[in-house]
């Protein structure tokens, strides 16, 4: 009896062992699935990181090109000689850029009001409108300067240091303000939003003085024009 007590116990523990060894390999089994279910998710995240920033690179780098070869094209068009015929609608497009000036002034004001008011969407489409505007400016800027158009405030008037200084800093600053605002709508609408803040505390102010001296320019400089 006693041996057959002792063959049962031997036989129990055998198979408590095999349980044992297959619930091991059995883990075993189940903890490398794991690992490779990890291995490969994190693999495809870094992988589509890579992807977002590899795409984010050439973004980047087209806003860049962008921005010097507008630069570039507004250094030229400062250098054309005037043309012998100029069309009708020409001298009309100073008064439409000084008019698409004041309105992006008023909807950039407007802008900050809403996201004050954490009003994001409208934020984002009077933002959206204000830089749609500012692109028709662009197109009429271009238009009208490559006909060599140039008018020169008089040198005996005594507004003529205002005149200029408000001028040069106006020029300075566009040429400033189209990466930032172009970098700033980017991490704005990616959702990048510390970013996106960071730069809007320089875009947005030199992007609405831009605007309003735009304006002012065009009043002072308007009662010159000879064509």
């Amino acid at each position: 009896r006693d041996a057959m007590f002792a063959s049962a116990e031997n036989a129990s523990q055998s198979g408590s062992r095999t349980v044992a060894v297959k619930c091991s390999r059995d883990a075993m089994f189940a903890s490398a699935e794991d690992l490779y279910t990890f291995v490969i998710r994190t693999l495809s995240k870094f992988s589509t990181v890579q992807t977002i920033l590899k795409n984010e690179k050439k973004i980047l780098n087209g806003i860049y090109i962008l921005s010097g070869v507008v630069l570039v094209a507004v250094i030229i068009l400062g250098m054309l000689p005037q043309a012998e015929t100029i069309p009708s609608f020409v001298p009309f497009l100073p008064k439409l850029n000084a008019m698409i000036n004041a309105t992006c002034s008023v909807l950039l004001v407007i802008s900050l009001y809403f996201i004050k008011r954490k009003n994001i969407d409208m934020h984002k489409k009077l933002n959206m409108v204000t830089f749609v505007l500012s692109s028709i400016f662009l197109v009429s800027y271009v238009i009208f300067h490559s006909f060599g158009v140039e008018t020169r405030f008089p040198a005996d008037n005594p507004l003529r240091p205002y005149y200029l200084t408000i001028l040069i800093s106006h020029i300075i600053l566009a040429a400033i303000v189209l990466p930032l605002v172009l970098l700033s709508f980017y991490y704005g609408l990616t959702n990048k939003v510390k970013t996106h803040r960071k730069l809007t505390r320089w875009s947005f102010p030199i992007w609405l003085y831009v605007t309003v001296t735009g304006v002012i320019v065009y009043l002072m400089i308007s009662p010159y024009y000879n064509f």
